[in-house]
């Protein structure tokens, strides 16, 4: 085994541990039956002389009548033939970006998030262990670029912003991401509910809260 192989299997052993150890927030019981899964599919790469996790992210085509040209992790509506929504999270990451199921070790699924439009959206936690493996295969109708992000930048005021929004009465801060991909020379903004996921994996991960304010929305029936 090589020695990058051992130290992402190291990484693995410690993204379990971290999971197994965080106790989900008691929510409210109901949720709606409109059901999706998204998958965070992380990996370790060495960069700048460090090894950091990243996550493989989306920019949803332009042409969809639904967030179109939006950063979105792979994944959507539950099929019938689903079994649970680790399957939902799987098979959409094939559909969208030629992700290879058997290369994703499921590390652990989280609490529902809500929509606006009332769709539960379940984050399915994955690690991808050979990186070099993956080939992205972008499908045009629904994904016009693939790319990936430090998870740790979720939890830094740096290069964040935020916005107020009102829903129903209820104020809140609407998070946004910018980043630069050198690899793409493309800039990015990760927003909204995918910015809203990706901040409470970070905080899982790195055992931490963010160095911002969330104030999340009430309607997303997550603990504040």
């Amino acid at each position: 085994m090589s020695s990058s192989t051992t130290t992402d299997s190291a990484e693995l052993q410690n993204l379990i541990q971290r999971f197994q150890n965080y106790n989900k927030p008691h929510l409210l019981p109901h949720f709606p039956a409109k059901s999706s899964a998204v998958l965070v599919c992380l990996y370790q790469e060495q960069r700048e002389d460090k090894d950091e996790l990243r996550v493989i992210l989306t920019k949803r085509s332009s042409t969809l009548s639904s967030h179109p040209g939006e950063v979105a992790l792979p994944g959507g509506k539950r099929d019938e033939e689903d079994s649970d929504d680790i399957a939902t999270a799987l098979r959409e990451a094939r559909e969208e970006i030629g992700l290879d199921p058997s290369l994703v070790t499921i590390i652990s699924v989280l609490e529902p998030f809500v929509n606006k439009k009332g769709m539960s959206v379940v984050p399915v936690i994955g690690f991808l262990l050979d990186k070099k493996a993956f080939r992205p295969i972008p499908n045009p109708a629904e994904v016009e670029e693939i790319f990936d992000v430090p998870l740790e930048m979720f939890l830094k005021d740096k290069n964040r912003r935020a916005e107020k929004r009102e829903y129903e009465g209820h104020k809140y801060l609407l998070q946004y991401f910018d980043y630069y991909s050198e690899d793409k020379e493309i800039s990015f903004i990760i927003w909204a509910l995918t910015a809203g996921i990706l901040i409470r994996v970070a905080s899982i991960v790195y055992q931490r809260l963010p160095e911002f304010q969330e104030r999340k929305p009430r309607f997303w029936n997550q603990p504040n």
